[in-house]
């Protein structure tokens, strides 16, 4: 039989995977299998990234980071068919809320969507023509026959905010506070300085329709958490994961990389897979330095600078809110029912990690009470990932400007160094796990590639 190794006859090749999130895991598993060497240094005392399943409010496993999947996605879904994990919805909601101004909205969750659709489809506008091909973002840039007023139209589109197709007079204040509320949760903050096309991507990505896209990233859960799906993937590696082992620098040509740690311990390897969230690149230092745009991006970051809060309220509230971005939660849903507690376990997101104290009662009781629904908060909890060291952020959405000149500038490499996960991803950018495998797929299949190439 041949040698399945991508440099059969010699010496194995070696590749050090720094994180040990999604997309850290299964580039590790898949250069593996290709007969790699693989070593992985993660710098938390845990594995799974901004994916993190964690007992809160009164021991109840919650997702402290990235929460739903779908059949659409399809790199997390192979992962959820390949290692037998089962899904569950959110539940249906009876009463919405939203807000504008001083006044708050109420209506059903029907109501609140038949008023959403319109902004929606605005905000979508162009989607089908930029995107033929979702997972192939910039195909239309690449065919030689695409029309130059196309083109054009495209290239624009990544600049002013996501909201600026609303504010021609079409839409009225309240309309345009309601498309805020969401899109204020979705970027991670503010809408101002959000690129329009991101949202864009996202519609193709869920066929252009609002109903399908918030299924795919509001409605599925994992039955045994992101935790039963990072340890499955962890289970099926053979190196090892080191632990709390933090990564200061990599020094990188076109034959290998020398990776140096915390403690001052000196690794070299024939490459590096660096899985790092941009809003934590500026902790490690690259020899020879990333280029002067990679450069710039690290220093702007991305647009996510929000939160996501689990709150515990009084009673069965089955409630969806609503609420622009100058308020401290920009949309909240309930996502438990405790009916031995007499309670309700709700989500929320919003676009400001400063806006709110995460495990403090007064505080979330304060953002609660925008929408005077008599909400009692009981308990709250979370995980602020922007101020947390090893992610800088939560997850990667783009400011204006950054899609063709952002995530895109560490897809391709010279060097032994390479970039992977859901900041880099070609397909669900940021937002889902999804995204995250898709990149650590097919970083660790170039690498491969570039082995076997080498001889």
């Amino acid at each position: 039989m041949p040698d399945p190794s991508p440099h059969p006859h010699t010496t194995r090749r070696s590749v050090i995977v720094v994180g040990a999130g999604f997309s850290g895991l299964i580039a590790a598993r898949e250069l593996e299998a290709a007969g790699v060497d693989v070593t992985v240094f993660e710098a938390r005392e845990r594995i799974g990234g901004r994916a993190w399943t964690h007992e809160r409010l009164g021991g109840h496993p919650l997702e402290m980071g990235a929460t739903w999947v779908h059949w659409m996605q399809p790199f997390v879904w192979t992962e959820i068919t390949r290692y037998g994990q089962e899904i569950y919805p959110s539940p249906d909601i009876d009463n919405a809320f939203w807000v504008s101004g001083d006044q708050v909205f109420a209506g059903t969750e029907h109501d609140l969507d038949t008023a959403l659709t319109p902004l929606q489809d605005k905000i979508f506008e162009g989607s089908r023509e930029f995107f033929p091909y979702p997972h192939r973002p910039f195909a239309i840039l690449d065919d030689d026959s695409t029309d130059a007023e196309l083109r054009e139209r495209f290239l624009k589109a990544d600049t002013g905010s996501v909201l600026d197709c609303l504010r021609n007079g079409e839409f009225s204040q309240e309309q345009i506070d309601l498309a805020d509320s969401y899109w204020s949760a979705a970027y991670q903050g503010p809408t101002s300085s959000a690129s329009p096309l991101m949202a864009k991507h996202w519609a193709a990505l869920s066929d252009h329709r609002s109903a399908l896209m918030d299924e795919q990233t509001l409605r599925f859960k994992l039955a045994n958490g992101m935790r039963g799906l990072y340890e499955a993937i962890a289970a099926d590696l053979r190196c090892e994961v080191q632990l709390g082992t933090a990564v200061d620098g990599v020094t990188h040509d076109e034959t290998g990389v020398r990776v140096t740690l915390a403690d001052g311990t000196i690794h070299s390897a024939d490459a590096a897979i660096v899985t790092v969230p941009i809003g934590a690149l500026k902790n490690l230092d690259f020899s020879p330095a990333l280029s002067d745009d990679q450069q710039q991006v690290v220093r702007e970051g991305s647009n996510s600078i929000g939160f996501k809060i689990w709150i515990k309220v009084e009673g069965r509230r089955s409630i969806i809110a609503g609420a622009p971005g100058n308020n401290p939660i920009s949309l909240m849903r309930s996502e438990k029912f405790l009916d031995d507690e007499n309670a309700t376990i709700l989500v929320g997101f919003g676009s400001d990690h400063t806006a709110i104290e995460l495990e403090d009662v007064e505080s979330a009781q304060r953002a609660v009470d925008v929408w005077q629904a008599d909400l009692k908060v009981l308990e709250c909890g979370g995980h602020d990932w922007v101020a947390d060291k090893w992610s800088g952020q939560t997850w990667a959405t783009l400011k204006s400007g950054q899609f063709f000149s952002g995530w895109n500038l560490f897809t391709h490499s010279d060097t032994r160094l390479k970039f992977a996960g859901a900041d880099y991803a070609s397909g669900w950018n940021g937002v889902v796990v999804d995204g995250a495998i898709e990149s650590g797929i097919t970083t660790a299949r170039s690498l491969i590639a570039e082995f076997r190439a080498a001889g």
